[in-house]
Order: structure tokens, then C-alpha cells, then sequence
């Protein structure tokens, strides 16, 4: 019998991969839905390829027009995951989670319910959400598997392991490309530039993040809720190559690292196999890279995202959200041209700083409404502030 599988997010840089997996392996598993917010074009031929039954479409104005102009009756149209898990009563063997941003943690907790084992490749919806995440998974004994390649990485290390045993985890960061940047001359970065990452082709938004760097701090911090252990014991090291994504130190003496390829196409075949044997048709191990890892601190003057580390409390609290919100709207700023490069962390410390905000430190979310109605309001206050 053929797995069931669901993409969320299917039109999206690692929706489209998990897609192309599923289509080559298409006598192994059934794809039953895929969702997109308004790529009804891409998503229109994934349909066809696949002969996939259900789609799932955010806009409402995408989903109308589509729904007009589908002429094949056999697939089912959704404007909400609440239709769909009315209809839809079978479980599915596996969910890619792949939206982006915090629209990503609604249809999470929606299809956990639905789920065997779902995979999440949405760092906001870990940082801001993880106990409501956590809360479903327990209730519906689905299992969970992290796909950003830094975590499915130590997800793999601490098997067989005991986390007490854990005396440092090292998350390696490309340094985007900025990292040989004199200082001096970060006041001219333009958008255009901190888009040209060296060595992954990613959105507009996670390149940024990269080049800033705040895209560890998010990866430091989503670590320490998945895999509950102390955020001291994490650390970032500059490695250019990106070719290890992840080293553990045990206190035995022991150290073990984990190597792949630059590509997301690795962690997600794993991840839906898991225990299978499988061939990736990777490429060979590269002795050239392994023979110069150069790993190096980060230079704290040049990255100052990493200072942000500090203000996160040690549990899941709705300050996640006022950062990862703050962040967010600072760097569409950035795109938009209305503020510089160095003003996305100076004004994101500030904002995080602000006491009006300070209180959400000590306050656990409750569901995922109180995380919205937060984010719209920081939303409007980060514009008011940096506009």
C-alpha cells in the first residue's frame, strides 16, 4: 500500500522538492493534498502530474479564480483546513510542513491531528508556537521530525544518546555573504547584495536573515525548544562551506559531527524514509572540504543579531513572537528600501528592548489567535517606530 502524503506548502522552495521526491517515487507514495497561498499556476501543475485530489488555496481571491476555471471535478477545492478536516478522515503517513513564516503554525496544528508523522521546515512556527505544537503532537501520538538541515542533523546526532550527556552542540552558519565584508563598509549593503548567498539559492526574506546572521539565532533558539536542552550549551561557528551542519560534544569524550551535501533534498528523503534504505545519488564525499572545514566564533562586532541570544527566555514565552515579527516586517523594510541593512538589528534590539513589550517574557502562549493578534500589533508598532 502505497504512503499518504501531504505538502503544505507545495509550491514553495522545499514544497517543490518534497514534491519532486514523491514524483520519482511515485509507486511508493500517494500525494492526497497540497496547499499553496496563491501560486495557482504552479500548484495547477503539480495537480496534473500527480493527479493529486485535494488542494488547499489560502487566497481567497486565488482560490475563486482557480475554482472557475477548474474544469476537472475530480479534485477537491479548499479555501480552509477546517472543510478539509471535516472530509478528510483517514490519516496521512506524513506532512511536510514547508510555509513559510507564521502562517505556517495554523495549518500545522491543523494537520498534526490528521498526521502519523509530520516534518516541520518552519523555524517560526517552532520559535513561537512550540508548546502548542508540542501539546498537539502528545495528544495525537503523531511523531515529529525537524528537516532544517541544522536540526534534523542533531536529531540524528542524539539518537541512541542521552541528552544529559550533551556538553556542547555546535550549529555551523555559511556566514552568508558578508563574512569577509570589512566592518567598514556595512552602511553600503543593498538589498541585491544580501540576496546573493554563497551557497544556497533561498527566498528573499531567509537570505536576508542569513546575512544578518539572525537566522542562527532563530536556529539556536528553535534547537533549544525541540530538543530541550540548555540554550548555554548551544554555539554558532562560521563555516563557510556549509558542508557540516551540526557537531556534538559529549561529555565522555566523544565528539560526533554530521555532513551532507548543500542540499535540502538530503534531510527530506531521510526524513520520509527514515529506517528505509534508501540512495540519495548524493555526490561523493569531498576530501578538498573535509581537508579545510575552517570553522571559526562569529565575529560579534560585524553579526551583532547574535547578541539577541541574551534577551530570549530559557521557555517558550510570546516574546518569540515580538522578535520573530519585528524581524520579519524589518527586513521586508530593508527590501522595500526604506531603512539600511545595519538598522534591521540595531532597530530589532530596541524594539525587543521597548517595556511594553518586555512583559510578553513571562507570559506562555496560549493558542495560536493570541499569537496572531500579537504579531499584527507589532506589525504596526515596528512601522509606526522605523517609518
Amino acid at each position: 500500500m502505497k504512503k499518504k502524503i501531504a505538502i503544505l506548502g507545495s509550491t514553495g522552495s522545499i514544497g517543490r522538492t518534497t514534491f519532486d521526491i514523491i514524483k520519482k517515487n511515485r509507486k511508493e507514495f500517494e500525494l492526497v493534498l497540497l496547499t499553496t497561498n496563491k501560486n495557482i499556476k504552479e500548484i495547477s501543475k503539480q495537480v496534473r502530474e500527480l493527479q493529486v485530489k485535494n488542494i488547499l488555496i489560502n487566497s481567497k481571491t486565488h482560490y475563486l479564480k482557480f475554482k472557475k476555471n477548474s474544469k476537472n471535478k475530480k479534485v477537491n477545492i479548499y479555501n480552509d483546513f477546517q472543510s478539509f478536516n471535516k472530509k478528510f478522515k483517514n490519516k496521512i503517513d506524513y506532512t511536510m510542513c514547508a510555509i513559510s513564516g507564521l502562517a505556517g503554525l495554523k495549518p500545522t496544528l491543523d494537520l498534526i491531528r490528521l498526521s502519523k508523522k509530520i516534518a516541520i521546515a518552519n523555524k517560526e512556527s517552532i520559535i513561537c508556537g512550540w508548546n502548542l505544537i508540542k501539546k498537539e503532537l502528545t495528544k495525537n501520538q503523531t511523531e515529529f521530525i525537524p528537516v532544517d538541515s541544522e536540526h534534523f542533523s542533531i536529531w540524528s546526532l542524539l539518537k541512541g544518546s542521552n541528552k544529559l550527556n550533551v556538553e556542547h552542540i555546535f550549529i555551523t552558519a555559511s556566514g552568508g555573504p558578508f563574512l569577509n565584508l570589512p566592518i567598514n563598509k556595512f552602511q553600503n549593503i543593498n538589498p541585491f547584495s544580501a540576496l546573493k548567498h554563497p551557497n544556497w539559492n533561498m527566498g528573499k526574506k531567509i537570505s536576508v536573515d542569513s546575512a544578518t546572521l539572525m537566522n542562527k539565532v532563530f536556529e539556536v533558539i528553535e534547537a533549544q525548544r525541540i530538543f530541550n536542552i540548555d540554550i548555554n550549551k548551544f554555539k554558532i561557528l562560521t563555516h563557510p562551506k556549509s558542508y557540516v551542519h551540526a557537531i556534538i560534544k559529549f561529555n565522555n569524550g566523544l565528539t560526533k559531527i554530521l555532513i551532507h551535501d548543500t542540499d535540502m533534498r538530503i534531510p527530506i528523503l531521510n526524513s520520509i524514509y527514515d529506517k528505509k534504505n534508501i540512495n540519495s545519488k548524493s555526490k561523493k564525499l569531498n576530501f578538498d572540504y573535509l581537508n579545510n572545514l575552517n570553522f571559526n566564533e562569529v565575529d560579534t562586532s560585524k553579526f551583532s543579531s547574535i547578541k539577541i541570544l541574551k534577551l530570549i527566555p530559557r521557555k517558550n514565552s510570546l516574546y518569540e513572537t515580538v522578535m520573530v515579527t519585528a524581524n520579519d516586517e524589518l527586513v521586508h523594510l530593508f527590501l522595500d528600501g526604506k531603512i539600511n541593512f545595519l538598522d534591521i538589528v540595531k532597530k530589532l534590539s530596541m524594539i525587543m528592548k521597548l517595556r511594553e513589550f518586555n512583559k510578553y517574557r513571562y507570559i506562555n502562549p496560549k493558542n495560536f489567535d493570541q499569537i496572531k493578534n500579537l504579531s499584527s500589533y507589532v506589525r504596526l508598532k515596528v512601522n509606526n517606530l522605523c517609518i
